[in-house]
Parts: C-alpha cells; structure tokens; sequence
C-alpha cells in the first residue's frame, strides 16, 4: 500500500491535489512570508481612478458604520479599495468587507454604475466565485433604509459616504502568493486552470467581463478549490454604449502587465476574450514563472512542460480577439 505524500515544513498528510506540494496551512504561511517588509507596490493600471495616497478607513472608523458586523482586521489592499476581515453577527461567519476609496464617488458616473454592476455580481453564484452578498455606502449623505424602499432605483449622493460590499470570505492564499514559493508543478497549474475557465465562462454567460484577471484576484482555499475574486472592475455587456457611456472616464481598466492589448488602446470593442487573453498571461506565468513580455518563447522552451500546452497558451495569447480562444470553456476542453 502506498504511503500517502506528506507536506516537507509540518509532516501533516497532504491531500493528493495539494497546491505547491504543501499542506494549505503552509501555503498560507509561505505565501504571507515570501512577501516583502514594505508593503509592495500595486501594479500599475491605466486611468487608474484611485490615487497613490488612498488611506484605508481604521477599524474603529468603521465600527459605527458597520453595526451588523464585527471588523476583525485589514487583510488587504490595493487600488479599488481595502479588505478587511469581519463576522457577520446575525449568522455568526466570516466575511469580507470591502471598501472603496473615498474619491471613487466623486465621479459623478460612478454612482450609477456602482449599482449596476454589484446587482450583477450578486447573481454571479458559482463555486469558482467568490460571492456578494451585500452592497451599499455608508455615510451621512445616504440613508440606508431610503435606498433599500427605493429599490436601489435612485442615484445615492456617494460624496461623503463610503462604498462598501460583502462577500464571501476565502480562508486561504491567492496565486501570487502561491507561484512565490517556487514549488508549483505543471501538473498544479493544469489542475487551476480549469476551474478558473469554468468560473469564468459563468460569468461571461451572464454578460460579466472581469477585465482584471491576475495571480492576486485567484485564491485557493484550504482545501485547495479556487475561487475568482474582486469583480469590481467588472462591466456589464450587452448594452448599448451610447446609451449607457459610464466607463467613458476610466474605460481602460485592469493590470498592465495581463491586459490584452485591447484594454491597452481603450477600445469600446473589449469583450469577454479580454478575459481569455488575461488567463493565458496566467497560465504561461504558471507554467513558466515568467510574464509573456515582447518576443517570448513558447512554454516548452523556457521549462520542461508537454510541448502540446504551446499551442493552448499561444492561442489564448492571440493579439487579436478573432484568433484567440472564443470561450473559457474551450480552454478548459483543450487542457
């Protein structure tokens, strides 16, 4: 009988899909370990709407804003704002409190568009998700119990106030966390892959483009599941842009270094493909430990991978949305 693969750093006995090749606990540990003293700088984004010197509120300034919740801790943050650990008292069970920079609602656009878009990250149920299960702002100029009556129909005045949404709480490490400790195989990227293909062919079936898919945005929880977080630069599609122009300002959004070049030149035309293109940036840098950056060689040629993942990568890399995969789905049957 086979002895079951034990984690190198504590001995425990390891799942057989464990990430990294240690326990969840330690890929925790290492991943908040590999990061540097100082804290490190966001990656840069264009239009970026929130400026450098964005403070997160302290606990203590939230506490009275947040009466149905018990804020634990700030676990994170960056440029759409600061997460913070919370328990939900009326269910007794953790969440994620996450808070939007106080400048963000100056835009006078960005009220709208708030609304719109987490009403539809609320309908984004899936396994792969990371879910929301409430959103408003918080402040003088906005009464809550007025915009729950309203149905959320009436524009709130966001300038003093703080926009806010809870979501579900992922108890474990993001990819970037986990691609820093230098221990995931090939065999770990390709047991990823597919399940951030299926949440994101879910959302795109639902007309939301996440527009910001990176190491940081992928979490795997303890039991090593993946889960794809902070939808928040997320627009919905399907509508008619002369009718609906609210990301006109800050229409090119997302993180350089895994934008298609789409997002880059700010075009109307980004699609759900923006997303495919962002995954294979994922993907190479799984495979490879390496950004796809100029003239970049085909994974098999930087690391010892099965050459046919080439063609899977290359083809999601496409600069052109025509040639790229159409689907997530179709990565996910290629993989």
């Amino acid at each position: 009988m086979n002895e079951l693969p034990r984690c190198p750093k504590c001995d425990c006995q390891l799942p057989s899909d464990a990430p990294a090749g240690l326990c969840p606990k330690c890929l925790v540990k290492a991943g908040f370990e590999s990061q540097p003293a100082p804290p490190r700088e966001p990656e840069p984004t264009l239009r970026n709407p929130v400026r450098s010197g964005f403070e997160p509120p302290s606990i203590g300034d939230l506490v009275g804003r947040f009466p149905q919740l018990e804020i634990l801790e700030l676990i994170g943050m960056g440029g759409m704002g600061a997460v913070y650990k919370a328990r939900q008292r009326s269910l007794d069970r953790p969440v994620a409190l996450k808070i939007l920079p106080l400048e963000i609602g100056h835009d006078p656009a960005f009220a709208e568009r708030f609304q719109r878009e987490a009403r539809a990250l609320a309908r984004l149920s899936h396994p792969h998700i990371v879910a929301v299960y409430d959103f408003g702002v918080v402040g003088q100029a906005f009464q809550p119990e007025a915009f729950a009556r309203s149905n959320h129909a009436e524009k709130p005045d966001l300038r003093d106030g703080l926009c806010y949404i809870v979501m579900e709480f992922v108890d474990g490490a993001n990819l970037r966390q986990a691609i820093r400790t230098g221990k995931l195989t090939s065999v770990e990227a390709l047991a990823i892959v597919p399940q951030i293909c299926e949440a994101l062919q879910f959302a795109h079936d639902e007309g939301i483009v996440h527009r910001d898919i990176k190491p940081e945005n992928i979490l795997i929880d303890k039991r090593g599941r993946v889960k794809i977080a902070d939808f928040g630069l997320a627009k919905l599609l399907g509508q008619d842009a002369s009718d609906h122009p609210l990301t006109a300002t800050h229409q090119v959004m997302g993180t350089l270094r895994y934008m298609a070049p789409e997002q880059m030149q700010g075009s109307r035309e980004v699609d759900h493909r923006a997303d495919i293109y962002s995954l294979g940036v994922v993907f190479y840098e799984l495979l490879t430990g390496e950004l796809p950056m100029g003239k970049f060689a085909p994974p098999s040629k930087r690391v010892q991978v099965d050459v046919r993942l080439d063609e899977i990568v290359l083809k999601a890399l496409e600069q052109e949305p025509e040639q790229r995969y159409q689907h997530a789905s179709e990565v996910k049957t290629d993989v």
